[in-house]
């Protein structure tokens, strides 16, 4: 049976790729093979020339927009923040709610390969219940069975 290692980007630049990787998402290198790096969140980058030489072709598609790396974090809006010190960053969208309740944001990589950032559901819960839903709206609203949500209620 196959079993899935990990996804792979290739990026044009892998200094400044590690850079945004390491300053803005806050992960860090735990492979370096020079032309390809390994990140403990579990996902890697290939340097487009080598990539190119791997598939046998030139054409490579930049800004496909049919693929995300998919993050997480809790404090959400200090997140928010933090993004602000990266002008540089160009944005998919703005900080938008999902109709479950669930906050995102994306962003394109220095080679445009779209980054989602999202809260986690338990964090999404509590912020429901902090702004004065019952439980079973909250069940509603985030669309969690009512006994997983009893979990985060006071």
């Amino acid at each position: 049976m196959l079993k899935f290692k990990c996804p792979l980007l290739a990026v044009t630049d892998m200094e400044k790729a590690i850079t945004f990787y390491e300053e803005v998402i806050g992960d860090r290198v735990v492979m370096d093979f020079g032309e390809n790096v390994q990140f403990s969140g579990g996902f890697a980058l290939q340097e487009m020339k080598k990539w190119k030489e791997m598939i046998h072709t030139d054409q490579v598609c930049t800004k496909s927009n049919d693929a995300e790396l998919y993050f997480e974090e809790k404090d959400f809006d200090k997140f928010l923040e933090y993004l602000k010190e990266f002008p540089e960053i160009e944005f998919v969208h703005p900080m938008e709610e999902a109709p479950w309740g669930q906050r995102v944001v994306r962003f394109y990589d220095p080679d445009h390969h779209i980054i989602e950032v999202g809260e986690p559901m338990d964090a999404v819960i509590k912020r429901l219940f902090e702004s004065g839903m019952t439980v079973e709206q909250v069940s509603e609203k985030s669309q969690y069975p009512i006994e997983y949500v009893k979990r985060f209620a006071k």
